[in-house]
């Protein structure tokens, strides 16, 4: 399989520099997620655009992380779970929820259980929802507004993990402790 760069703020192309170095600004180090986008400025700056963006929706923290990691468990994607626990961990996501999150089991609080089988709802279907899928959203207290951010998370998951995939991005030290592994005997192509 061809091997790709992780690259550092001196390796990386020319517009991918910038971004790099405002991950390790901000991150304290550059998430080997990045540093393999930044072959391809545009998917590194097209990340971390969506990225900002989905940080403004109406969702609370604990909400964006429950449609992200329930995208990744679905996606398979070893790196994108264990960062984002290590991310939810430190946003304050209590610890059932972030366990049923990892385990692909009900979370006890029924609003966020709602987001979270809509969020399932979304990837499983590629979108093809069902009215009922709506009204239960609905009936927890949620809007069209999230139904539609839900779709900003998921767009954001599939360009990670589809990055992650591609790249077999090892897992930085800083998210290790929440290492998670996916059986991906029945995602990956045959």
């Amino acid at each position: 399989m061809t091997e790709f760069n992780l690259h550092t703020e001196e390796t990386a192309p020319k517009n991918s520099k910038t971004l790099l170095a405002g991950a390790k600004k901000t991150y304290g180090f550059i998430p080997n997620l990045y540093a393999g986008q930044a072959e391809a400025p545009a998917l590194l700056e097209g990340y971390l655009s969506l990225a900002t963006t989905f940080n403004k929706t109406a969702l609370s923290e604990t909400e964006r992380q429950v449609i992200l990691i329930a995208n990744s468990r679905l996606n398979g994607c070893n790196y994108c779970v264990a960062a984002h626990s290590t991310i939810a961990k430190g946003a304050g996501v209590s610890n059932d929820v972030l366990q049923a999150l990892r385990n692909g089991t009900k979370i006890t609080d029924p609003k966020l259980e709602a987001l979270h089988q809509f969020a399932v709802c979304i990837n499983e279907t590629r979108g093809w929802v069902e009215q009922s899928d709506l009204d239960s959203l609905f009936a927890a207290g949620y809007n069209r507004q999230t139904a539609l951010e839900v779709i900003v998370g998921t767009a954001l998951k599939v360009m990670s993990t589809y990055t992650n995939h591609l790249l077999s991005t090892p897992l930085d030290d800083a998210f290790k402790a929440d290492t998670w592994s996916a059986d991906n005997s029945n995602i990956k192509r045959a």
